[in-house]
């Protein structure tokens, strides 16, 4: 038996133990790491060409209150020197500040260098952190670098088959290092011994070619032989030569020419040697199995023509031609500094029908935009067509009547969304290389019986890869149903550039985005593809300010629908990214450009009032004037404009578009605002919640306008009555003025007009229209009704950027805890880290749960409208 002394040692030894655990899971909840690197917002990027690049990062630690005081940047080429702390290109030593982006202004960068990197922090209390080593590569940096030459295969644009190109090389040394960068006009694949270099998919993205083109970089260290080895490229048309022919006009752009590429593979060798593989008249050049390619249509591929081996090193290419020189389409040759497209994820099919012999239905259960790839085998010399849609018809097939009414075929060799296959008599595999479509069904038929099953046909959901940064969950299904299908429209259109949809038109509509950009930051990172995306506007701006309604574009939309209501992603997109980054790069770059454009409508309009727009693009019922929408996006622009002149110190700017805009905002209540009744025009939905949302109506009038807005509302039974100009605004302006309730009984409708009716009606996409019967304008995957999706981190979860500290510095909390929901979730990913809020009903009470990220305080606004001040990290609420 154990004596009481014994069990008095154990027991003792046994809280000792406690302590010590708890004392160590104390430490643990303290502890901080520095983490999430990142230049030019990417994880060590590979081939940047900015000579003075951004560098962020974050921190994470459960610690209440965590702030950083001083940070410093160590830069170096050789990696331990910098995990030692030493700084041979920058270290300009300890800068006091809480700021975590800095910009190097260090030693000029080289080209072709890989850099390493690390931050040294100090908290509040002086204990040091620092960060693991990062790294960043250069690329070709300037246009004099380039050694290759531009070249293509000398044929018409009028040919369809794509061409092939291929060059052998033998390494004189053993390798040490290899980079392969290409620049290409229309797109491209890259082979090296008989493989496909990376996962990208479309590259380079869509620009004006004539202004400038994108260039890609790769590693491929790993994919070179000692031995001879062959690399080959494949192009396709893209934008760049585009053979199908479209209301827009496509076949017309200015640049248009057979497609052409310059590339520099650039070995370096043990011994510190660098020898360039470069393109030049050593190329061969054929064609194969890819007899048309159309971005905007589909490919056809004749697997009898597949030349086996094509980019092996042991194939025997003498039959193939010489390649031709070209000159660069243009003078700007830049790194494509962005999240790639990508096959992101792959669906399984959901529902598969035989119809025929020769007929086989495939449903993926989701409408995506992306690819399909078949495994197939037949008879020699079948023709496959597969036909991809969003619709079938009552007798199972598919419906593409939704989605073509845009398309002009010349004849009937090219049909919309169909690509065509043609079998070799062996397995057959085909996957496009230089097409997506947006569908949910596949329709697939041969010229004689074919034998197909489930898998034989993949789906795969195509798009920028941009990492997601928010989540949402409701206690209402059909809410989370439609967070996820706004997701999955704004997914499905964007491809290095946002675009309306991903089947008719593949266009970047300026107003569809704007619109959608709040819900795009809130769900992922993608400051990358916007950034981009401006610079087309650059490129496309005229030099009178004149930004044309699609961008890119061939030349269309210069003189329709490229009023201020679409064209103000000039300033919305730089605004708003600086708003969720607390980056003013993308803002400052744009200045000029929205001076310009702001300064034109000026011209052009000195009473302050403007009629130039599309208004409020498909409305429920009750059309608001042209007039008061375009003049509030107006006087938007001219308020973005001079916010950014005083944070740029433009003083005098400042002072010129602050009155500018003081000007449009009185002509716009001079003439619409009825001061007696608190009444816009005839008082519609539109009309009272624009001017509410974007701050238009007189501050002394906000609540007899807010309470005329829920009136207006509550007469309509709680339903839509807007078109794309008012879903940005209504729910917002419901709810930031006193009426979250009715804007969330808005949000949560199931019949028609409201997003809960597409999803009760099968819908996993945000459709073009409010009438799923409309004759026209319904695609079935657009993004301009995606507000909601923005909404609900804003009006239900109440997570806002302070303008006064960008970025998440500080936080705005307000949720509304509206009636109809038990509770509600809400998380996004700030520069600083999670921010979250959480509350769910407990009988007549609320419990709030709230997360502020290290580095960050936040203000919380409670329904009382008492305001508490919130430090980093978690805090809990009974109200």
């Amino acid at each position: 038996m154990h004596s009481r002394k014994s069990f008095t040692v154990i027991g003792v030894r046994f809280f000792a133990i406690l302590l010590v655990l708890f004392a160590y899971g104390n430490l643990a909840a303290q502890e901080v790491r520095l983490v999430h690197l990142q230049v030019e917002h990417l994880p060590s990027p590979l081939g940047i060409d900015q000579e003075h690049p951004r560098f962020t990062w974050r921190f994470e630690t459960a610690k209440q209150g965590f702030k950083q005081s001083a940070y410093e940047i160590y830069v170096n080429s050789d990696s331990l020197a910098t995990q030692r702390g030493e700084g041979n290109l920058y270290h300009k030593g300890k800068i006091v500040s809480d700021q975590t982006l800095a910009h190097y202004d260090g030693a000029a960068l080289k080209a072709f260098t890989k850099y390493f990197w690390k931050v040294r922090a100090w908290d509040r209390q002086g204990n040091v952190l620092e960060s693991p080593v990062s790294s960043f590569e250069t690329g070709i940096m300037q246009t004099a670098n380039w050694k290759g030459s531009w070249i293509s295969d000398g044929q018409d644009i009028h040919v369809k088959p794509a061409p092939y190109f291929r060059k052998t090389f033998t390494p004189s040394k053993p390798i040490k290092s290899a980079r392969a960068y290409v620049a290409a006009a229309g797109l491209y694949e890259l082979y090296l011994n008989g493989k496909r270099i990376g996962n990208h998919r479309l590259d380079p993205a869509y620009t004006r070619f004539d202004r400038r083109n994108l260039y890609v970089s790769y590693d491929v260290t790993e994919q070179i032989q000692q031995d001879r080895n062959a690399i080959g490229v494949l192009l396709g048309n893209g934008w760049y030569n585009h053979q199908s022919t479209a209301v827009w006009f496509f076949d017309k752009a200015p640049w248009r020419a057979r497609p052409t590429f310059c590339l520099d593979l650039r070995i370096t060798y043990e011994d510190g040697s660098v020898e360039t593989i470069v393109s030049d008249k050593t190329w061969k050049t054929s064609t194969g199995p890819l007899v048309f390619n159309s971005i905007y249509t589909a490919e056809h591929y004749d697997a009898r023509l597949k030349q086996e081996g094509w980019s092996k090193a042991d194939f025997n290419d003498s039959t193939w031609k010489e390649v031709f020189y070209r000159a660069a389409p243009s003078q700007q040759v830049v790194s494509q500094t962005m999240h790639p497209i990508r096959n992101v994820k792959q669906l399984k099919v959901k529902d598969f029908k035989k119809l025929n012999d020769t007929t086989y239905v495939f449903d993926f259960g989701k409408n995506i935009s992306g690819v399909t790839e078949l495994h197939i085998q037949g008879e020699k010399g079948t023709v496959v067509r597969l036909k991809h849609g969003e619709r079938l018809y009552e007798n199972g097939h598919v419906d593409i009547s939704n989605i073509d009414q845009h398309y002009r075929p010349t004849d009937h060799r090219d049909p919309f969304q169909t690509d065509i296959v043609i079998l070799s008599g062996k397995h057959d595999h085909f996957m496009p290389a230089f097409n997506y479509k947006g569908f949910q069904y596949v329709e697939v038929t041969a010229s004689r019986p074919i034998i197909l099953k489930e898998e034989s046909l993949t789906a795969y959901f195509m798009h920028s890869d941009v990492p997601q940064v928010g989540t949402i969950h409701a206690s209402n299904p059909v809410i989370n149903k439609i967070w996820e299908a706004t997701n999955r429209s704004y997914l499905s259109n964007l491809f290095g550039y946002p675009t309306d949809c991903p089947q008719r038109e593949k266009n970047g509509w300026t107003g569809d985005a704007h619109i959608a950009i709040e819900t795009g930051l809130y769900s992922f990172d993608a400051i990358t593809i916007y950034e981009k995306w401006l610079a087309d506007h650059r490129d496309e701006q005229q030099a009178n300010g004149v930004l044309p309604s699609i961008i890119p574009t061939g030349g269309w939309g210069y003189e329709w629908g490229n009023g201020p209501d679409w064209t103000s992603t000039i300033a919305l997109i730089p605004w708003n990214v600086y708003l969720f980054y607390g980056d003013n790069k993308l803002l400052k770059d744009s200045y000029f450009a929205i001076k310009r454009y702001v300064d034109h409508i000026d011209a052009l309009y000195p009473s302050g009032l403007t009629t130039w727009g599309l208004g409020d693009w498909v409305p429920v019922k009750s059309k608001s004037p042209v007039e008061l929408s375009s003049s509030i996006y107006y006087y938007v622009d001219a308020m973005i404009l001079a916010k950014a002149a005083k944070l740029f110190g433009k003083e005098q700017d400042a002072i010129h578009y602050e009155q500018l805009a003081g000007k449009i905002k009185d002509a716009i209540n001079a003439k619409y605002l009825n001061k007696e009744t608190g009444i816009y025009g005839q008082g519609v939905q539109t009309e009272l919640s624009m001017p509410l949302f974007w701050g238009i109506v007189p501050d002394d009038l906000r609540a007899k306008v807010a309470k005329n807005l829920a009136e207006r509302v509550t007469a309509d039974n709680y339903h839509l009555d807007v078109g794309l100009l008012g879903t940005k605004a209504i729910l917002n302006a419901l709810s930031e003025n006193g009426y979250a309730d009715i804007a969330y009984k808005i949000a949560a409708q199931e019949d028609y007009p409201s997003w809960g009716w597409w999803i009760k009606n099968g819908a996993t996409t945000l459709y073009e229209n409010w009438n799923i019967q409309s004759a026209h304008d319904i695609s079935l995957n657009h993004i301009m009704f995606g507000e909601i999706g923005a909404w609900l981190y804003k009006g239900l979860g109440g997570i806002k950027p302070d303008p006064e500290k960008p970025g998440f510095k500080h936080v705005l909390i307000e949720p509304h805890f509206v009636e109809g929901l038990e509770s509600f979730e809400a998380s996004h990913i700030g520069p600083h880290g999670k921010i979250t809020t959480r509350w769910e009903r407990k009988g007549k009470h609320i419990k709030l749960w709230l997360t502020i990220p290290p580095n960050s305080d936040g203000t919380l606004t409670l329904p009382s409208g008492e305001k508490r001040t919130l430090a980093a990290g978690s805090h809990e609420f009974d109200i």
